[in-house]
Order: C-alpha cells, then structure tokens, then sequence
C-alpha cells in the first residue's frame, strides 16, 4: 500500500501533549532521532511573537555559541531548534527561566536524548517537560494522529477486547511494506518506490555517521562504527550480549559498550529492559536490543523483513504511545530462566498486560504457552494475553489469550 501525503499537514501523535505542556511548563524539549519531523512539529507552533531559531544555521550556532544571553532574551517566546549542537546554551535557558518563570517561553527540540549526553551538565530540572518523538506510527501515516489502540485496551474489560478489536475500521496492510518504509516521514508517506526510499536511507545512515554522531562524541573510525551498526540490526530481538556483538563486528567489549550508548542517546538503538517484580533485578538482566526505525534496519543489514522486524514495529508503536501519554507507563520483556519468554509486557495502573508477536497467518494453540505461564506466574496483576499476528483470525484462542492481527491493533 503506497501512501502519498504532504507529510506537513499530517497530525502528530506528540502534538496534543505538546501543547498543553507548553501551557504549564517554562520550557518543553522535544528529542528524537533525525529527521523524525521536530523542524515541521516546531515551526507549526511559531504563531504570533514566538521566535524560531535554528542551530543548523551557522549564524544561530555561532550566536549561541559567543552570545547565548542575547539569543534566549527578551520576552518573547522562542523556539531552539537542535540545541544538542551547543549544550551550553541550556545554561542560559535555565538562567532566562529562573528570572521568568512564564510557561511556553522555550521550546527546545534536539536529535540526541539530551538527559544521556555527557557534555549536558544542564537538566533544566523542576523548569522543563520532556517529550519523545518517534518515526511515524503506522496510524499517523494514515493521517490519523495516534498510536495503535493501546489506550482502548487497558480502558476496556478483557472480555469486551474482541469486540473492542472487531469494530474498529481499520485497514488490512502487509506488515513487511511497514517494515520497509519505515517510519520517518519522507520515506514513508513521500517516497512509492523502494530504490528512491533506498538512496534516502543511504544518505541518511552517512549523514548520522559523518555529522549528527559527532555532536554527541568524537568517532573517527566510522566504518567500524558503521559495522557495529550492522551486527546490532542482524541480531533485532536478541539480547545484547556486547562480548558476541564485540566478536561478529572485531571490536573490543569496551567500545562496544561505548558505542552502544551513542547509539542509544541518538535514539538510533532502542534496549527493552526484562520485566522483574523487583526494579533492580531490571537494572542487572541483561535488555534486548531493537532499532528506533524498521526502514534503515533493514537497509542497514541489507536484509528482508522477518519475525524480529514485526517484533520491532509493534515495539515502536509502543514506544510512542507510552512516550505522548501524561500517565506513567513502563515496557519491558520477560523471560525465564528456562527459557520461556513473552515479548513484550505492559506495565500501567498497577496491572501487566503480556503481548506475544509473530509472524504466522495462522495462530495455534501452542503460540499461547507463553503468554499463560506468564498469567499464571502473576495472577491478578495479569490482564488476559495477546497475540498480535498477520492473519485475520480474531478469536480467543484459549479462555485468556486473544489473537488479534496487528493491523487491528497498531
């Protein structure tokens, strides 16, 4: 299914929790990989007197770099767009905010996840929200605005989800052309053929290694970098063992670890914490490792989409749901020391919510095990499972597992 759209009047899922932060908060930072549409969501929000600036240009860097007083001044509100090109400059922000507390004042967006940034020693704790914008769900393609329908079923009874699920208008779509495209806006809603998204991921992947990488840390060996990068799109799903990572790409474990986190604080790599009743035990076991868009995944491994990649379009849709939502929500994994594992396991409200992903048009009975050692280890904290597979089958496998095809879901 091709899908043209001019990707600037397409609805945001972030956009609503931006705007009423940006009623409360002196300043609100929007982060997120490149090219995931900070620019368009930001310049949206440039009416009236607030002032739009830009690190990408060379005269603003310069000015934030000699003169950062003068560029947060004033009383007008001003929107800074990629501030992780000069950290200091939250210096001056935070000094701006502690004489005007007014809300909305900054607007600040970056392509690295500032709070993980060794050269930030600037939080703008107590002064600023924080919020995440990801490639474009599947649904904000479509010009829909959100995420899938998460929200409807944890508001909903277990009982009422198959209902729930087969009302829903929406569009049966082959998995393996999401995974494709991708979720950043240009290829995925502007570019029909695979050669043309196929330059763009190209020149995407040179531009992150030879620029955007570098506002983050020095990296001179870019074509071990680039390889690191390959291993870790080969091994989507896997938990990141960074001494077999370290053997497939010749590196040694320590700048595995290195790059790893560079990796992450550009939201290029996601790791998926293990879900543990102890939130220590989160801390020690070790995460799976996805990546923040299926599209330069793939080009990347120069593979075809498999299971792994379903796995990480579900993750992503995840992600930014629980990432635009005000109420805490947290995700993780869970896997037994035997070996039995669920995908991917919701946790909100005081309740878990296990979901099992994969990739066969005809879900069995056995695809449920799972998920109901998983309900039975948790009782009543468990809400009912559910298989997301690529199908049409909408029924209760067994009295607690629904399998859903995930296009009724995402």
């Amino acid at each position: 299914m091709n899908i043209i759209h001019d990707m600037k009047t397409l609805p945001r899922l972030v956009g609503a929790a931006l705007a009423e932060r940006l009623r409360v908060m002196p300043a609100v930072v929007v982060t997120g990989a490149r090219q995931t549409g900070k620019s368009t969501l930001a310049e949206h929000l440039v009416q009236g007197e607030r002032q739009y600036r830009s690190l990408d240009d060379l005269d603003v860097l310069d000015a934030a770099r000699r003169d950062p007083e003068a560029l947060v001044g004033g009383g007008q509100p001003v929107t800074l767009d990629e501030v992780q090109r000069e950290p200091d400059l939250l210096r001056a922000v935070k000094r701006a905010i502690d004489r005007d507390r007014k809300p909305g004042r900054f607007l600040l967006t970056g392509s690295a996840n500032l709070l993980l940034m060794r050269q930030v020693s600037e939080s703008l704790a107590g002064r600023a929200s924080y919020l995440t914008l990801w490639p474009m769900t599947r649904r904000e393609q479509h010009g829909l605005g959100r995420a899938g329908r998460w929200e409807e079923l944890l508001a909903a009874p277990d009982a009422g989800w198959r209902d729930l699920l087969a009302a829903g208008d929406d569009r049966v779509e082959d998995w393996r052309a999401l995974a494709r495209r991708g979720g950043f806006p240009t290829p995925a809603v502007e570019l029909a053929k695979p050669a043309e998204r196929a330059i763009w991921f190209d020149g995407y992947v040179r531009t992150y290694l030879e620029r955007d990488l570098q506002d983050v840390a020095s990296i001179s060996a870019l074509p071990d970098f680039r390889r690191l990068m390959r291993v870790a799109c080969l091994r989507l799903g896997q938990l990141a063992n960074q001494t077999e990572l370290g053997r497939d790409a010749a590196l040694p474990q320590p700048t595995v670890h290195r790059w790893l986190n560079l990796l992450e604080t550009s939201y290029q790599l996601v790791r998926l914490p293990a879900y543990a009743v102890n939130r220590t035990k989160r801390l020690i076991k070790s995460p799976k490792i996805y990546w923040g868009d299926t599209g330069v995944a793939l080009h990347l491994a120069g593979a075809e989409p498999g299971g792994m990649h379903l796995e990480n379009l579900v993750l992503h849709d995840l992600l930014a749901w629980r990432d635009a939502r005000v109420e805490p929500a947290e995700l993780g994994y869970w896997r037994t020391t035997i070996g039995e594992e669920v995908d991917f396991v919701i946790e909100t409200d005081g309740k878990l919510l296990p979901i099992e992903v994969k990739a066969t048009a005809r879900p069995r009975l056995a695809d449920c095990a799972h998920l109901r050692t998983f309900r039975a280890e948790y009782g009543r904290k468990a809400r009912a499972g559910l298989l997301l597979h690529t199908g049409s089958t909408l029924e209760w496998l067994a009295p607690d597992v629904l399998a859903a095809p995930w296009w009724r879901v995402l």
